[in-house]
């Protein structure tokens, strides 16, 4: 059992073999992995970029579809994060109605207010960013963000997130120094994400406070 959840853990690194065991059945297996890690909040460990990009190299190597892999992994994408919301949504009124010591209400208050004025750039830029991934849709549920503007952002922000880094690793994932450095662009790419996702929390909390003084 911990040698198959090792293998689940770094299927980024055994792609390759999971391919000639499978077949078929690998689209199946990533659109689980993939839904897992955006739609259960206890599994935000799981590969998801890095599988993507390496999804995509194969790709290009014939070893897999990429259009039909992109599909399924787009739905994947979408449904895991509708179930995550969903689940929060289903506990929000629980913490909006009763006091828990643990719990702040006024910041879930003020949560709720962020997401109805920034929750779709959220929900998109998360998509991105490992852990916040996982936990952005969960928040959105619980701040009650709409359901239209929820699922508008959830749909563009996964076809982005999958049809990007796919398109990325069918074109660059067979370059020999991508390759061996792999782990280090993806950290690169999400600590770029990252600086940019709080750079514009900040800037926008900057104006909201000039505003306020003036």
């Amino acid at each position: 059992m911990a040698e198959l959840f090792q293998l689940i853990l770094h299927i980024d690194q055994y792609l390759g073999v999971w391919v000639a065991e499978y077949g078929a059945w690998i689209y199946l297996i990533l659109a689980c992995i993939i839904f897992g890690e955006t739609g259960l909040v206890v599994l935000p460990f799981l590969p998801g970029d890095s599988l993507l990009f390496i999804a995509g190299a194969f790709g290009a190597s014939g070893l897999l579809d990429p259009v039909l892999m992109g599909g399924i992994l787009i739905v994947a994408a979408i449904l895991g994060n509708t179930v995550n919301y969903q689940v929060g949504r289903f506990i929000g009124p629980k913490v909006f109605s009763r006091d828990y010591r643990f719990l702040d209400r006024k910041a879930l208050i003020k949560t709720h207010a962020f997401y109805e004025k920034h929750g779709g750039k959220t929900i998109v830029l998360s998509r991105f960013l490992p852990l916040f991934r996982t936990f952005a849709p969960f928040v959105a549920g619980v701040a009650a963000m709409r359901w239209v503007t929820f699922q508008f952002y959830n749909v563009l922000g996964a076809v982005i997130w999958v049809a990007g880094l796919i398109t990325l690793g069918y074109f660059f994932g067979n370059v020999p120094i991508i390759k061996e450095h792999l782990n280090t662009i993806v950290l690169i790419g999400v600590g770029a994400a990252a600086v940019t996702a709080v750079g514009g929390v900040l800037w926008k909390l900057l104006r909201g406070k000039k505003a306020e003084e003036a």
